[in-house]
């Protein structure tokens, strides 16, 4: 009857390597973080769809918000005897105006980003940075107008409601001009730039849109 000698392989592991190893003791063709960091120095692998669920829900919440003070408005001048319409400060216009603007050069920020232009990128979404201070210094230049014109938060329901509205939407755009500001100019940790950008532009964007319907109603339903 035949002999059957079954001869094992010995691999020899040297130090720093492994099976399946390269010779640094990485898998090859990756750095062990699923490929989900692209220049954040020790980022997370959280996938990006994470950031952008949590970043609709945070704003359908802000959204929530602002049509229950738009509920309140409506249903306060319905029904009180009291209300005269505010003359709204005409630098609303060129405020509006800047808001819009800055949309605009985040999205081409955005698109100079995809292209791996990061100077432009960089250039284009500090100029939006520096239109939303524009933008909230316009704001405290219409609340001052109205304070020398002898009107403030408790002079009428509508005087109420113009600084209830626009204080309410200078904090969260506030908020989203130091995280434009972050992105920009500091390290990304817990997640990539590409999802950095990404969701401060949803913000951004939104606050936009937000604003437009705010300047309409006050200026369409005083």
């Amino acid at each position: 009857m035949p002999t059957v000698i079954v001869t094992d392989e010995i691999e020899i592991i040297g130090p720093g390597r492994g099976r399946g190893r390269g010779g640094d003791g990485k898998p090859p063709g990756g750095d062990g973080g699923g490929g989900a960091n692209d220049g954040g120095g020790g980022g997370s692998a959280v996938p990006q769809r994470t950031y952008i669920t949590g970043m609709t829900v945070a704003l359908g919440g802000i959204l929530m918000f602002f049509m229950a003070l738009v509920s309140a408005y409506i249903v306060r001048k319905g029904t009180s005897n009291d209300w005269r319409p505010l003359e709204v400060p005409r630098i609303l216009w060129v405020n509006t105006a800047v808001l819009i603007l800055s949309s605009f050069t985040l999205s081409f920020s955005r698109k100079r980003f995809l292209q791996g232009d990061k100077s432009a990128f960089r250039h284009w979404w500090l100029v939006t940075c520096a239109l939303g201070f524009l933008f909230l210094v316009g704001q405290v230049v219409a609340w001052r107008q109205l304070a020398n014109a002898g009107v403030f938060l408790a002079t009428n329901p509508s005087s109420s409601f113009f600084y209830v509205f626009t204080a309410a939407h200078g904090l969260h755009l506030l908020g989203g001009v130091l995280a434009l500001f972050w992105v920009a100019v500091l390290p990304m940790r817990r997640l990539t730039q590409s999802t950095a950008t990404t969701v401060a532009a949803m913000y951004w964007h939104f606050m936009d849109g937000l604003w437009v319907f705010i300047f309409l109603l006050l200026l369409l339903g005083r």
